[in-house]
């Protein structure tokens, strides 16, 4: 029997095109202007932070295509009910461990549906905005990247509210 499926076929197609479209005008046709501003101030918290401007650049674009090929599987239904089942609890662990656990819950619901490289990146982002110096500071009242966060959360509110997270 063949095993062919032209859906499969364009689901892998596009996501290696966007596997190489991380650049942020070719992304603004996947990616809403307040996710992009909440991808700049992210960009702005790293470079700040690293004082690694190409080091910045390469963990935004990771995440970027991260995002962006998470989404594409997820409109497209690729994952099934018992991957999107996901046990929510309060935990009062530091955010080093949460972003952890985030890390380890989208390794999981993504293992089969991206690639290893794809996998390195989740890690490569993760690995970077877990770092608990950098999340010190992002969260010091009267921090160096306290209006960066500002920005970070208003724009996470406008998506929650107009539902696109």
């Amino acid at each position: 029997m063949d095993s062919f499926s032209s859906k499969d076929m364009a689901l892998r197609a596009q996501k290696k095109i966007l596997s190489s479209m991380a650049t942020k005008s070719s992304v603004q046709m996947f990616i809403d202007d307040t996710t992009s501003e909440i991808l700049d101030e992210l960009y702005r918290v790293s470079k700040e932070y690293s004082g690694n401007k190409t080091e910045a650049q390469k963990v935004i674009k990771d995440l970027v295509k991260i995002a962006v090929k998470i989404g594409l599987l997820f409109r497209n239904n690729r994952f099934s009910t018992e991957e999107l089942g996901v046990d929510f609890t309060f935990d009062k662990a530091v955010m080093e461990e949460l972003l952890t656990s985030c890390r380890d819950l989208l390794l999981k619901l993504v293992n089969t549906h991206l690639t290893p490289k794809s996998h390195g990146r989740i890690n490569h982002v993760f690995n970077h905005f877990s770092d608990p110096e950098l999340l010190t500071k992002l969260y010091e009242p009267s921090g160096p990247f306290r209006d960066h966060l500002t920005k970070i959360c208003k724009g996470l509110d406008k998506l929650m509210e107009d539902g696109t997270i």
